[in-house]
């Protein structure tokens, strides 16, 4: 017997349950389906356990370089146990919130792995014997931890980003395969924690997403915290043996660590869930959607990781609450078609130390797309507040010749914390001079971006330009 519900969402990460929170919120009935907990990979495997470790790690480092502030401590031991217990506690908090939210919004939580289906010739959601139907379907079931041919995940010595946020000691070495987010994340709070880490990226740079200036500074800074970086350079062989895990480049060079973290990326989870079967096109594993998100089986939607482009947890929950507002206003529940979601729009946010925030077009990227870009980069010994936290880095511009900025890119202590101006200069394309004009609390890190765009609007105080 099939249940009928306005909606039906299958999966509840970030995607999935902002969609049914808003679709509930507009008036529909919901049922969400989630194999795992709600929350998703974001939640319990991913983004808030590995940035509670980040957090762990910079407590270290704080600690370890007290005495340039005038306070001398010492770092008596690293209780990764310990560290792992505060990430639990942090995501069994943040869990039991989400839940009390989802259940007190009426949304129907249904326990179990779902597949897409047809019933009565229509698209519905099965799990086990049975049979969830709705005129809108949403697709959120996430991404995987991606491998390579020739290598073995055993969980022990070759690890996925999961597995290596519940390792129950540190090593004293280890290497990183991918130099992206979740490589260069992961060997930040490594090194913090005293193993001597190598990365080993095949593209010619770090973080190759982010501008070139921001991977160059990187690597520097990197290289100076003592992280080995090795780019390009692609694996050929990979073995394990005893002592841990011995890796061989393509030209010849030979590495060996305790344990290998495999961050190669993430790919879409798509297989075996019947998506194809039910007429869901896909390429490559993701599933093809238009710019209103809805694949190729009218009323179904994807969001999230599901989609080719940016895989973050916020993109996927802005995803959802675009298709709850898509479909509310297709069905004269809203009244007004919400903005379509574009990437560029997106704030990037690496947090490593040092951090990196963008928003927007790199500089190739402007260049490509409008021939002529003028740029400019402020650089963080200027600002009081980055000298207060002995912070280096940068803050540089991408603006149109005479026109709006089209990207924003900074490196350095805590600029996660600028992204959210940075997105709105970028989304409502502020010209320089917009900015110039505003007031920024002094002494702020915010002052960088102040600083910048006065510089780029011809008035230059505490830059030369």
């Amino acid at each position: 017997m099939a249940a009928s519900f306005d909606l039906v969402v299958l999966g509840a990460g970030s995607g999935g349950y902002a969609c049914a929170l808003r679709a509930a919120q507009l008036g529909f009935m919901v049922a969400l389906v989630e194999k795992d907990k709600v929350g998703g990979t974001c939640l319990h495997r991913g983004c808030i356990p590995t940035k509670a470790m980040l957090h762990a790690a910079e407590v270290a480092d704080s600690v370890r370089d007290g005495s340039q502030f005038g306070v001398h401590a010492a770092i008596d031991k690293i209780d990764l146990a310990g560290v792992v217990t505060y990430a639990d506690s942090v995501v069994g908090r943040i869990y039991r919130g989400l839940s009390g939210l989802v259940s007190s919004r009426g949304i129907t939580v249904v326990h179990g792995a779902g597949s897409l289906t047809q019933h009565d010739g229509r698209p519905a959601v099965t799990v086990g014997d049975e049979t969830y139907q709705a005129p809108n379907l949403v697709l959120a079931t996430g991404s995987y931890a991606r491998s390579l041919p020739g290598l073995e995940i055993d969980g022990l010595k070759i690890l996925t980003s999961e597995q290596a946020l519940r390792l129950e000691r540190l090593p004293a070495s280890a290497m990183v395969l991918g130099g992206g987010v979740i490589g260069v994340e992961f060997a930040s709070a490594w090194r913090s924690f005293g193993v001597n880490v190598t990365i080993v990226e095949a593209l010619p740079r770090l973080v190759s997403g982010e501008d070139s200036a921001v991977s160059a500074a990187l690597e520097r800074a990197f290289r100076k915290r003592g992280i080995n970086v090795l780019t390009g350079a692609a694996m050929s062989a990979c073995q394990t043996a005893e002592s841990g895990v011995r890796l061989e480049l393509e030209d010849g060079q030979q590495l060996e660590a305790e344990l290998l973290l495999v961050a190669v990326g993430r790919g879409p989870q798509t297989t075996g869930l019947g998506y194809q079967e039910t007429g869901v096109d896909l390429e490559d594993g993701f599933v093809t959607v238009n710019e209103r998100l809805e694949t190729s089986v009218p009323g179904v939607y994807a969001v999230g990781d599901l989609v080719p482009g940016l895989q973050l947890a916020h993109r996927g929950f802005a995803h959802g609450i675009f298709v709850a507002e898509e479909i509310a206003h297709r069905t004269g529940a809203l009244e007004q078609a919400p903005a379509a979601i574009v990437d560029v729009d997106v704030p990037r946010v690496t947090y490593c130390d040092p951090e990196i925030a963008s928003v927007g077009l790199s500089e190739d990227d402007a260049r490509t797309r409008f021939g002529e870009v003028e740029t400019f980069t402020y650089d963080l010994a200027g600002n009081g507040k980055s000298q207060i936290l002995k912070t280096r880095g940068f803050v540089k511009l991408v603006r149109r010749p005479s026109g709006p900025v089209v990207g924003i890119h900074m490196i350095g202590a805590r600029v996660s914390e600028l992204v959210g101006e940075a997105q709105l200069i970028t989304n409502w394309d502020a010209f320089p001079a917009d900015v110039a004009g505003l007031i920024h609390a002094h002494p702020s890190q915010s002052e960088a971006l102040g600083e910048a765009h006065l510089a780029l609007a011809g008035k230059p105080l505490h830059s030369h330009g």
